[in-house]
């Protein structure tokens, strides 16, 4: 079977791409831009076209695949459809892949590439050789992607498409719920937005209804409301809560120590090298569905004990200055929060480097954002990265900075450009700090650049 991939280079596309190929099928695609990933899939002999055109959709295509931001009346869609061409979502896809083996599903506002990543790690660690489809690179398993010979298929499960809610599994952790990627009102009508929060939590007991098995977070308090009537086969995990918890945690140094309990009996000792309770919780719940399947602790736990961290969450980069230089995709209050808790466990001077995502995300979240962003020593912000998405009159980085003064945080800065940010950075960078880019825009590209024009690449 020929299936056609638009916006194939993203991290969840390439990734299908990937396993299609995989499974013997014929593989093309097409992006409007280039990225790494596009050439990865043509060094892997899969056709990626530029742009998107009807031509692609050639004959012996018999499946259109669309990423979530695509939408129904682009010309490749419409013309698929008239030719009475199989036109179906990534998400539909990737639900029908997984029904071949055992799906292990992560979903959640956040932690769930984390998790997922760590869930493929975990299984890779104890030999279960897993098929697994992550958003991020993870280096137990050579990308964002593979193909195993085992009976598990691990999926990161995003639930910014609604079409989620359909996706079946043997196993479903579910990290958490927030109430993001809702509509901000009845006009703002989108393939990655719920229509309301009450549709957001509908959807997620759909999903929680089509598994086998629920892994939930109880630390998370509001979810076992959410979920009320869909827990009946279920189990908790947490630290404060739960039957899998992090007993005599400690998260001194930046690499957190727990030992992991089921109802109170210890099961094994656990060290890891990514800091912060939402990576303890991240990895109980991963540690918890190995327990579930009887693999074998003593290896999941070392596995995790090697774990870096999947790409762009909590990436270290390297030095600079003798700084320590990390990239992180922390792009909500709720995440930009737990990598600042995370960055501060280091006992070292902590400097952040902002992007907004997103206008509506920035309208409806800019106080919380003033809130958590104090908790750092110095904060250096740059423009929304509006993903597309209309200006609204009044929202931007300057209503944050002026907030966040007004009330007597006065170590915040504003920069226009990438390039201002980063000659800053090149210039004041010193011993004894922890210097983070958060966002999920291109913010990523201004430590990298800081390291490559400090070794001369730039």
């Amino acid at each position: 079977m020929h299936y056609h991939l638009m916006d194939v280079g993203g991290i969840g596309m390439s990734g299908l791409a990937l396993i299609l190929q995989s499974f013997g099928h014929r593989v093309s695609g097409c992006d409007k831009n280039v990225f790494d990933k596009t050439r990865e899939l043509e060094a892997h002999g899969i056709a990626v076209a530029h742009g998107h055109d009807v031509s692609h959709v050639t004959v012996d295509v018999d499946a259109l695949v669309l990423s979530t931001g695509i939408r129904a009346d682009e010309p490749e869609v419409v013309f698929a459809q008239a030719a009475g061409k199989t036109v179906m979502r990534r998400i539909e896809l990737l639900a029908d892949l997984m029904r071949q083996k055992q799906g292990v599903s992560v979903a959640g506002t956040h932690g769930k590439t984390s998790t997922s990543a760590m869930v493929a790690t975990v299984f890779q660690g104890c030999d279960a050789d897993p098929t697994a489809a992550v958003g991020g690179e993870v280096a137990a398993i050579g990308g964002n992607a593979k193909v195993g010979l085992g009976k598990h298929f691990i999926a990161e499960i995003d639930e910014s498409d609604p079409l989620f809610a359909n996706v079946t599994s043997d196993i479903a952790i579910i990290t958490n719920i927030e109430d993001d990627h809702v509509a901000l009102d009845e006009d703002d009508v989108r393939n990655n937005y719920h229509a309301s929060v009450e549709d957001l939590h509908n959807a997620f007991r759909v999903f929680a209804l089509n598994a086998k098995k629920v892994v939930y977070c109880a630390d998370w308090h509001s979810l076992e409301q959410i979920l009320a009537g869909c827990l009946e086969n279920a189990v908790s995990y947490g630290i404060e809560r739960g039957a899998y918890r992090a007993e005599n945690l400690s998260l001194e140094g930046g690499q957190p120590t727990f030992t992991l309990t089921l109802h109170g009996q210890k099961l094994v000792d656990v060290r890891l090298i990514v800091p912060g309770a939402h990576n303890v919780l991240n990895a109980v719940a991963s540690l918890a569905v190995a327990h579930l399947e009887g693999l074998d602790l003593v290896k999941a736990a070392a596995a995790l004990a090697d774990f870096p961290g999947a790409g762009r969450r909590w990436e270290i980069l390297g030095a600079f200055q003798e700084a320590l230089l990390v990239d992180d995709y922390a792009h909500n209050p709720t995440k930009v929060n737990a990598a600042i808790r995370g960055a501060l466990s280091y006992g070292q001077r902590v400097r952040v480097i902002f992007q907004p995502h997103r206008v509506i995300r920035t309208a409806r979240d800019w106080e919380r954002y003033v809130e958590v962003l104090q908790q750092a020593h110095e904060v250096l912000l740059l423009d929304i990265y509006t993903a597309g998405e209309k200006a609204i009159a009044g929202v931007n980085s300057q209503r944050i900075l002026e907030k966040m003064q007004s009330q007597g945080f006065q170590n915040v800065h504003y920069y226009p450009s990438l390039a201002a940010v980063k000659n800053h950075v090149l210039k004041t960078a010193q011993s004894g700090e922890l210097i983070v880019s958060m966002g999920a825009g291109d913010v990523t590209k201004v430590l990298r650049e800081v390291l490559q024009e400090a070794r001369g690449g730039l």
